[in-house]
């Protein structure tokens, strides 16, 4: 390995750490800060903000599939948002393992 290489791999792994680190402080600091609030989703803010505006409001439809409590809800969109995330970074890793490949077969000619 040249030094031009070292030199990008650890640059790379420098942004790799502080990117998590700056996760993790978005993740960390408004638990801190917030401590006993309640997090909640749009969903019940929307609802209520509704009900508050127009108490007589019905809504247009239903749910089709009511999950049997909250905890199997979360679990539905928790693995919603994985396999989205999957996605995601596979499509990312292929496209960055293309770009390397043809950057590769360019230096060999």
């Amino acid at each position: 390995m040249d030094t031009q290489a070292k030199t990008k791999k650890g640059s790379s792994a420098k942004l790799t750490i502080i990117l998590l680190l700056l996760v993790l402080a978005i993740v960390i600091v408004p638990q801190v800060i917030k401590s006993g609030a309640e997090f909640g989703g749009a969903d019940g803010e929307a609802e209520a903000a509704i009900t508050e505006i127009n108490p007589d409001y019905e809504p247009w439809f239903s749910s089709f599939f009511e999950p049997a409590s909250g905890e199997i809800e979360s679990l539905l969109f928790a693995s919603q948002a994985a396999l989205g995330a999957g996605i995601v970074g596979y499509y990312i890793g292929a496209t960055r393992t293309k770009k390397k490949m043809k950057e590769n077969q360019k230096e060999e000619k």
